[in-house]
């Protein structure tokens, strides 16, 4: 089966390589699309070193559900997995985890869930699993996930709501010693509250519709 990954990347220079590597490294994955949703460093760069990855740039920033829209449309494989661009921790094993229960089980869609890795990550997906960006699927859902109404930050709420709607076989996956770099760490506490705040505004705004 032809196995695709997707990462939506903004402004990520330090980072990617982080997650970049171990996907390169990975026997499951045929094709590796990044989209720089925008950036003003050096993301796309880093990307354009890897001669066997997929590069999309979009113009401007528009938002990571858009980013992972543009990559979808650009795909067209058995089974898709999604990843944040700004993972610690990332391995070949985590990768298998999520992709392996899609191969060898009845399941749709599996769903990344940190553990072990920092407390304040690790906490945060206690409290919402299924805002988890780290999750990979069939590939037969993608021309769904792209027609579905999201913006700004709530893909992840788009998704689940897309879940349950249908009744999408999903299996949670455990992902130990990985995490995330917050964005009141990237970007400084003041404007990282101010990114988080828009955040849950999106969420808040989608379920209310």
């Amino acid at each position: 089966m032809k196995i695709a990954t997707i990462i939506p990347a903004y402004n990520e220079e330090k980072r990617i390589q982080n997650v970049l590597n171990p996907i390169v490294n990975s026997n499951l994955i045929q094709d590796i699309i990044v989209v720089d949703d925008g950036s003003k460093d050096n993301t796309s760069l880093i990307v354009k070193d890897y001669s066997n990855i997929t590069l999309i740039q979009l113009p401007q920033n528009k938002g990571k559900a858009e980013a992972i829209r543009k990559g979808l449309e650009k795909c067209n494989s058995d089974i898709i997995l999604l990843l944040d661009a700004d993972l610690v921790g990332l391995n070949c094993h985590h990768i298998e985890s999520l992709i392996s229960p899609i191969l060898k089980e009845d399941v749709e869609m599996t769903i990344g869930i940190f553990k072990s890795g920092r407390m304040i990550t690790d906490l945060a997906q206690r409290v919402a699993p299924n805002l988890s960006g780290q999750r990979a699927f069939r590939g037969y859902l993608a021309k769904d996930i792209v027609n579905l109404e999201m913006t700004g930050y709530n893909i992840e709420v788009a998704i689940s709501k897309f879940i349950k709607d249908n009744n999408i076989k999903t299996k949670q996956i455990i992902l130990k010693d990985i995490s995330h770099i917050m964005k009141e760490e990237k970007l400084g506490f003041s404007k990282g509250m101010v990114w988080r705040l828009k955040m849950y505004k999106d969420i808040l705004k989608y379920w209310l519709n």
